[in-house]
């Protein structure tokens, strides 16, 4: 299976800074978007606490995390980011991917923008919940 790679900018949600642009490695196996912390800093992103993480190995491993503006094929989120070890491969996780609109079609290892956003929860049995009109005159 490849890998696929979307061309993204990362800015501060407000504020200043220089909005950076990059190749991201999409990875639908990793929560949050990962970039070197030189790149999150020169962006004019802040860390706002730390997070624990599991690397692929089993690893547990504490980094600085802030929020970040992420543009991508005319979309944009708003995402957690790590800030990362120097020369890290920058990543764009699944929930960048999710508030933007995108999934990964697995067979052409391509992002798809998806047809509609879900605003419904869970359906409700009202039926069950409100008595049918009238019966309350029987009780």
């Amino acid at each position: 299976m490849g890998l696929t790679h979307v061309t993204a900018t990362v800015a501060p949600l407000e504020g200043e800074g220089t909005p950076v642009t990059d190749s991201f490695l999409v990875d639908t196996g990793a929560i949050d978007c990962l970039l070197p912390a030189s790149v999150l800093h020169r962006a004019g992103i802040k860390p706002q606490r730390a997070d624990f993480y599991e690397l692929a190995d089993g690893q547990l491993i504490e980094f600085p995390v802030g929020v970040a503006r992420i543009e991508f094929m005319g979309s944009l989120a708003i995402a957690k980011v790590i800030f990362g070890p120097e020369g890290s491969e920058p990543i764009l996780g699944a929930m960048a991917l999710e508030y933007a609109g995108f999934t990964v079609d697995p067979s052409s290892q391509t992002l798809k923008r998806l047809a509609a956003r879900s605003l419904k929860s869970a359906r409700h049995d009202f039926a069950a919940v409100v008595p049918a009109v009238g019966a309350s005159a029987a009780l």
